[in-house]
């Protein structure tokens, strides 16, 4: 079980203020890391460190920027660095959700949706590789969804978006694997969140997502925690380049 001990590393955890992203730094905690809490408002991201740290004893560090501005994503990077060092871990989390008819989708909520979901991660991938090519290891976790590989009406730019993580994984893969990087995905499937209360309130579509995911079940946060410490621990060292679907079984069955 050694191999799954974080103790003694860094990570950064981006949106990680709440829902499926506070579950990632809690379980990173857990499992021994020192935890970066990151998020867009300073009071929410102090609370959520807080509560970390007395959850589980681990260390936690708060910080805010914007993950779609190359000079915020640097400056924060630096900060963070300059108080723990290059991050062992990085959990591209940040990321939204825009519903509409694609006929009137609006070109603005596109190119919001390209900047938070896959141009963020793009950013602060490269703002933290090359301390972690210095140093010569570091693992990158890119959060996907269920819908990198299927679709649904109304979400084809949300869709789009989490397609280009998987193949970013694969090129950040391919770029920084031979460097001691390894860079994985983990995609989560229906998850019961802040964010998605709505639709689990939503009887309809509730059974819907019972009936369709041979689990029977929305995944509960809790459920991610094993897939992180995984893929950010020496048991993934020969892993990278792959995405772990984390769906109860909903991109296996038709």
């Amino acid at each position: 079980m050694s191999n799954f001990d974080l103790t003694g590393q860094t990570a950064l955890v981006t949106g990680s203020s709440r829902g499926i992203g506070k579950a990632l730094a809690t379980a990173l905690a857990q499992a021994g890391a020192k935890v970066a809490v990151h998020g867009r408002t300073v009071e929410t991201v102090e609370k959520t460190a807080t509560e970390i740290a007395e959850a589980t004893g681990a260390e936690t560090f708060a910080i805010t920027f914007d993950v779609t501005s190359e000079s915020e994503v640097s400056e924060g990077v630096k900060k963070l660095t300059d108080h723990w060092g290059t991050p062992d871990i990085l959990v591209n989390n940040a990321g939204m959700q825009k519903r509409a008819k694609f006929s009137e989708f609006p070109l603005e909520d596109w190119q919001q949706l390209l900047e938070v979901n896959l141009t963020s991660a793009f950013l602060v991938s490269r703002a933290v590789a090359p301390g972690m090519e210095e140093r010569g290891s570091g693992k990158i976790i890119n959060i996907g969804s269920v819908q990198s590989q299927l679709a649904r009406p109304s979400i084809t730019p949300y869709s789009a978006t989490k397609g280009g993580i998987v193949m970013l994984t694969k090129g950040l893969c391919a770029d920084l694997s031979p460097l001691g990087i390894q860079v994985n995905a983990i995609a989560p499937g229906y998850f019961a969140t802040e964010l998605t209360q709505a639709l689990v309130n939503d009887e309809e579509f509730s059974a819907w997502v019972a009936s369709r995911t041979p689990a029977g079940r929305w995944g509960k946060v809790e459920d991610l925690g094993g897939a992180v410490v995984f893929l950010a621990s020496e048991a993934s060292d020969f892993i990278t380049g792959q995405t772990l679907y984390v769906d109860g079984g909903m991109t296996s069955v038709i």
